[in-house]
C-alpha cells in the first residue's frame, strides 16, 4: 500500500545547535504542569530541518519539566530523517512526513520553529487549525520564528481552540530598541507590522517605553527591559510577569495583537 505523500514543502534546514533555547525554555516552564499531569506527555517537532539538535535539545529542556516526555522529530525531507535516526534512544523517534503529523494519538505539544515563514500568510490559518485539530485537550501548539543563532525569537501558543497569546523572547544585549524583533514576527503577522495594526502599535508602545526607561540601562538591558515591560502592562494585556521578563521575555494575549480584517 503506497503511502500518502507528506503535507508541505522543504524548509531550508537552518538549524544550529541551542538556536531554539528560548522558546524551548518557555514552554518547559509554561507548559510544564501539563506534561506531569498527563499519562504520556508526548512532543513532536515539526520541521526539525537538515540535522537534529534542536529535536534532542528539546527533549533534554523537556525532560527538566517531566523525564518522562518524549519526542518525535518529523520532517519533509526523507534525507534528513535517515540522517536523524543514528540518533534515536530511549523517549526520542524520527519520523517521515508533514503536518498530517504522523504519529500515533493526540501529542501534548508540537514544536513547529521556522516552519511557515516560506508559505503564505493566507495559508497559516488552515496550518494552525490542521495542526491544532490533533493536539491533546490540554495541548499547546507553539509556531514562531527566529535568527539564526536564537538571539531573537518571536512565537505564537495555541491550543485546540485557536491562538491564545505571542511572546517576544530576546538576548537583550543585542537589542537596540524593542522592535528589533519586528523581523522575527511568525508569518500571521509579520506583513501586519504598518500603521493601523495592533502589533505595529505595540511595538511602538514598547519602543517609547523602553525609551523612557532609558535611566536603567546603567544597571544592565535586563534592568531596563523590566522597567520598560512594567510600563506596558498599563495598556496591554500582558499573560507573564517579572519572572518571564527577566528571562528576556514578554507574552501578550493574541486578541490585542490578532491582525485586522481585510
Amino acid at each position: 500500500m503506497t503511502r500518502p505523500r507528506p503535507v508541505g514543502t522543504p524548509t531550508r534546514g537552518t538549524t544550529n545547535p541551542n538556536r531554539l533555547r528560548r522558546m524551548d525554555r518557555w514552554i518547559a516552564a509554561v507548559h510544564g504542569p501539563a506534561l506531569r499531569r498527563s499519562d504520556r506527555p508526548t512532543a513532536v517537532d515539526l520541521g526539525y530541518g537538515a540535522a537534529p539538535w534542536t529535536t534532542l535539545e528539546l527533549l533534554r529542556r523537556l525532560r527538566t519539566a517531566d523525564p518522562r516526555c518524549e519526542v518525535v522529530g518529523i520532517e519533509i525531507a526523507p534525507e534528513r530523517v535517515a540522517a536523524a535516526r543514528p540518533y534515536e534512544r530511549e523517549g526520542l523517534s524520527f519520523r517521515h512526513g508533514g503536518f498530517e503529523l504522523p504519529v500515533d494519538g493526540e501529542p501534548l505539544l508540537i514544536r513547529a520553529a521556522n516552519v511557515l515563514r516560506q508559505y503564505e500568510e493566507d495559508e497559516v490559518t488552515a496550518v494552525w487549525e490542521r495542526l491544532c485539530g490533533r493536539l491533546a485537550p490540554d495541548g499547546l501548539l507553539v509556531e514562531g520564528t527566529c535568527d539564526e543563532i536564537g538571539r531573537r525569537h518571536v512565537w505564537v501558543a495555541l491550543g485546540p481552540g485557536g491562538p491564545r497569546t505571542v511572546t517576544f523572547a530576546a538576548r537583550l544585549g543585542s537589542l537596540e530598541r524593542p522592535s528589533d524583533l519586528a523581523e522575527r514576527l511568525p508569518k500571521a503577522l509579520i506583513h501586519r507590522n504598518v500603521p493601523g495594526e495592533p502589533v505595529h502599535a505595540f511595538l511602538r508602545d514598547f519602543d517609547r517605553a523602553w525609551a523612557a526607561a532609558a535611566p536603567y540601562a546603567p544597571l544592565s538591558a535586563r534592568q531596563r527591559w523590566i522597567r520598560a515591560v512594567g510600563e506596558l502592562a498599563a495598556d496591554w494585556p500582558l499573560t507573564d510577569d517579572r519572572r518571564r521578563w527577566r528571562q528576556g521575555e514578554v507574552t501578550v494575549n493574541w486578541a490585542a495583537l490578532a491582525p485586522s480584517r481585510g
